[in-house]
């Protein structure tokens, strides 16, 4: 899953722009293919828009009568806040209870890159990931949970730097039983 980034003209105008804005020589030898790099390192950091998470698993789904949890943990998230495009970061956790199906393991990744690579709120990202799953593998639940360091609490603002956010989404029987969400928190090592 992954687009050739495009240096969209546009955007490598407002890139100049702002960098004559915040006092700088956009055409000195340093700054003079910034705008490009911006350009095209944005188109890759979006490119989730081009996605559609039911053709992203397209047909990976296989019967199978197994029905307890499956987890995949520590998958690396890498998005932009919209607040303040810069970077978030961390690792998503996501499990779900099969319904006479399975989904490719690479799949639940891949869908989980769809809503990073967008600008994001972590809590939206976290809900978005768990609802596309729930629709797609109709489970009997899905839990995701997404833990993040923000640069832009580290960098600015507040200047945190050990500050991390956790959030969490359970649908189905994980909402629905205590029992079910204990093992999906102990099997992440929460």
């Amino acid at each position: 899953m992954e687009i050739e980034p495009v240096a969209s003209p546009a955007v490598m105008r407002l890139i100049k722009a702002m960098l004559v804005e915040l006092g700088q020589d956009a055409d000195r030898e340093g700054l003079l293919e910034t705008p490009e790099r911006v350009a095209r390192s944005l188109a890759f950091l979006t490119q989730g828009y081009a996605y559609d998470p039911k053709d992203v698993v397209g047909d990976a789904m296989f019967g199978e009568d197994y029905n307890e949890m499956v987890v995949v943990r520590d998958i690396e998230v890498y998005s932009l806040c919209e607040h303040h495009l810069l970077p978030f970061f961390g690792k998503a956790y996501v499990a779900y209870l099969p319904n006479k199906k399975v989904v490719g393991l690479s799949k639940i990744a891949r869908v989980v890159d769809v809503f990073a690579r967008r600008l994001q709120v972590q809590e939206r990202l976290t809900t978005q990931i768990a609802n596309a799953l729930n629709e797609i593998l109709e489970p009997r639940g899905v839990a995701v949970a997404v833990e993040a360091s923000h640069l832009c609490m580290m960098m600015r603002g507040v200047e945190k730097q050990n500050s991390k956010v956790l959030t969490s989404c359970l649908l189905g029987a994980f909402q629905a039983s205590q029992a079910t969400r204990m093992e999906f928190l102990s099997l992440i090592g929460r």
